[in-house]
This record gives C-alpha cells, structure tokens and sequence, in this order.
C-alpha cells in the first residue's frame, strides 16, 4: 500500500489477455479511494467497486498443487490470506505471491497456442497450503 497525498494506492497484478487471445501479467494501481464512514465509525479510506460481486469462496490449494493451464472461471480478485502461490501467463512471465498480495484474474477468451497452452498456470510455492479468498465479479473489467 503506498500513499499519494494522503491517498492510499493498492498495487495488484492484473491478468488480461491482448487482442491475440495470448495471456499477459501487468502491475496496476487501484487509487481511488475515498474517506468514508462505515456504520457510523470514524472515516477510513474506501475504494468501493462498481460492480457488486456475484460470489465469494475461499480455497485452499494443497502443498505441491498445482492447476496446470486453464483459464480465470469468472473475472475474480485473488488475495493470498496464508502461504505462497504463483500464476504463469501464456508469454511465460510468471508471478509468486503472499499474504495479503492482490491479483485480478481476467484471462477469459484465450485462444490456445502451438504448445496447448491456455489462459494460466497456477500452484503452490514451498511446503505448505496456500490459502486464498476470491471474489467473483460480472463482466471483464477490475470494477
């Protein structure tokens, strides 16, 4: 979480795909955040989404899983609550992340390349559960 005048600004990996149907990963920034009470509380900053989410789960991926290529089911944020995963897109840049590290997952309409590859791979890093919360959004976009 970095902060511009006060404001705060979340960093996340967002995966996309580009006009080709081949799946990227690019760094972006959610900063529109608000000040704003919740129930009556003291102002705290929000950064509140357009869209509500359709569904909310929690996963557990087991030590050594791992999802071999396949795409996002819905466009969904990803937040890592313990242990460690990674997410590897169709140009080969992979990503690991932590706790408390944000990820949207938009790869939906991948067409598959030469090697079968299609949307992303995803699994475990080191020796233990990676748990995650995942909130999933209508249509293609962050929002």
């Amino acid at each position: 979480m970095t902060t511009e005048a006060g404001k705060p600004r979340l960093e996340y990996w967002r995966v996309y795909v580009d006009p080709n149907g081949v799946s990227h990963q690019e760094r972006r920034t959610l900063s529109d955040f608000e000040r704003q009470s919740m129930g009556g509380a003291a102002p705290q900053w929000n950064a509140v989404l357009e869209s509500r989410p359709s569904r909310a789960l929690f996963s557990v991926l087991p030590a050594g899983w791992i999802g071999d290529w396949h795409e996002n089911p819905a466009p969904q944020w990803i937040v890592p609550l313990s242990g460690r995963w990674f997410v590897e897109t169709m140009d080969g840049h992979r990503v690991e992340m932590g706790a408390g590290e944000v990820s949207f997952g938009g790869d939906q309409g991948c067409i598959a390349d030469t090697h079968g590859r299609k949307g992303h791979r995803s699994g475990t890093v080191g020796n233990e559960p990676a748990v995650l919360m995942l909130v999933q959004m209508p249509g293609t976009k962050e929002s």
